[in-house]
């Protein structure tokens, strides 16, 4: 059993190495962590950018990575708690984006401002817990290459965007998206696909 597997088995101990790692009831890690720690851990590519206004609630049990000439811009929260974050090559998080994994986002994409990914659910069942003291449940959400997400919409749990889809501004996806698709409302709705026959993008009935 590797030490990972026995800090997870024991609670004791598990408590101890998170109060170690972040102060109570915060997801953000302890400065020692910040300065010391993620910056040997994890991975920033060449020519890559995390403005200074962002919010990095990184941790070193799971994996945090951008790519090369990769941008996360100002008023971002970027939170690998309960899984990995993953940021491909030439891609740009826009303005007040939340990522909170486990979120899969792959190259030449654009985020517009204030989108949202949360790979993360609380459970809400038993009624004598709130639900924050309830176990989390995770899905990963993939965002394949050339996506384009407009601002303020959402991708939840478990959801795939396939290449070179586009997110129409203000958008809750809830269920996977084809590749060369256009996405509206909420839910979200596919209403363009791109026909490789005819080279248009054509509306879906």
């Amino acid at each position: 059993m590797g030490l990972k597997e026995k800090i997870k088995s024991n609670d004791r101990l598990k408590k101890l190495v998170l109060w170690m790692l972040m102060p109570r009831n915060q997801a953000r890690p302890r400065l020692w962590v910040k300065l010391f720690v993620n910056p040997i851990k994890h991975k920033k590519g060449k020519r890559s950018l995390i403005r200074r206004r962002t919010r990095m609630d990184v941790l070193p049990f799971n994996r945090f990575e951008l790519g090369n000439d990769s941008t996360i811009e100002d008023f971002c929260t970027i939170n690998n708690g309960v899984g990995d974050v993953i940021i491909g090559d030439r891609t740009r998080i826009g303005l007040g984006n939340v990522l909170i994994g486990p979120v899969k986002v792959g190259s030449d994409v654009m985020f517009a401002q204030n989108v949202v990914l949360s790979g993360l659910n609380h459970s809400y069942e038993d009624i004598s817990l709130p639900p924050s003291q309830q176990k989390v449940s995770t899905n990963p959400i993939v965002i394949e290459d050339e996506v384009w997400i407009g601002a303020n919409a959402m991708i939840t749990a478990g959801v795939t965007v396939g290449k070179h889809s586009v997110i129409a501004g203000g958008s809750i996806v809830v269920k996977d998206v084809p590749p060369y698709s256009v996405v509206v409302g909420n839910p979200g709705k596919i209403l363009k696909k791109y026909n490789p026959e005819t080279k248009q993008w054509e509306r879906v009935p």
